[in-house]
């Protein structure tokens, strides 16, 4: 596994932060009355009720309580049902505005929140690094520094929306709001230039949307 230290500096700050506020400060996921709301994807229950399961299935398989880190937690409103089959829960997001207010709205003795770019600063320790529908927005150089950092936790338990037919994988994007189905694409973190090394992939869950196009769907891999 590569140290985070090593992997090349880039320069700061990345634009991804001012595009995220952005999404929030003028509700691009969609107007209702809370200051901060993450989308249909993560309030449809349609799409929010499969994946809880079958997360919660997997957490609590183990034979001992994981400490999961949810890089990408955004409003809480799916994370909130994962905390109670946790040692440890540390929710991160890159928003600073969004932690505040996740911090005021749900408290947990072991709930924790904290304000990260995921492709600048070191992750948080943990067994099982949750990322829900979050590399999809990012650009390629993004997501491999990201990979890169997932090589720490024994399990990664990751979501994405892809096309529901076959497509090349990994066509880059300027990160902000939108994904790459618009192009016919998807991220594939085992293919290049990612090549996201596992010991074994297993589909957790795969939810059609009753709105847009693709397929959504979460994949445990198992690091090491």
């Amino acid at each position: 596994m590569k140290d985070e230290k090593s992997i090349k500096k880039i320069k700061k700050p990345w634009p991804t932060k001012d595009a995220m506020e952005q999404v929030y400060d003028l509700n691009l996921w969609g107007n209702t009355t809370s200051d901060f709301y993450s989308g249909e994807g993560s309030h449809a229950p349609e799409l929010v009720h499969p994946y809880v399961h079958a997360v919660r299935s997997f957490l609590t398989s183990v034979e001992k309580p994981l400490v999961v880190c949810d890089l990408g937690c955004g409003d809480f409103n799916v994370g909130k049902e994962l905390v109670t089959y946790t040692q440890k829960y540390i929710a991160v997001d890159i928003v600073n505005d969004l932690i505040v207010h996740n911090r005021k709205e749900f408290t947990a003795e072991n709930l924790e929140f904290q304000c990260l770019d995921l492709a600048v600063d070191e992750l948080p320790l943990g067994d099982c690094a949750l990322v829900r529908q979050v590399l999809q927005h990012l650009s390629n150089a993004e997501i491999e520094r990201i990979v890169r950092k997932l090589e720490k936790y024994q399990y990664v338990i990751l979501t994405e929306h892809i096309p529901n037919e076959s497509f090349i994988p990994n066509k880059d994007i300027i990160s902000g709001q939108g994904i790459r189905l618009k192009k016919q694409s998807g991220v594939d973190v085992l293919a290049s230039p990612f090549d996201f090394k596992v010991k074994e992939a297993k589909q957790l869950v795969s939810i059609v949307p009753k709105k847009g196009k693709g397929v959504i769907v979460t994949t445990l891999y198992t690091v090491f």
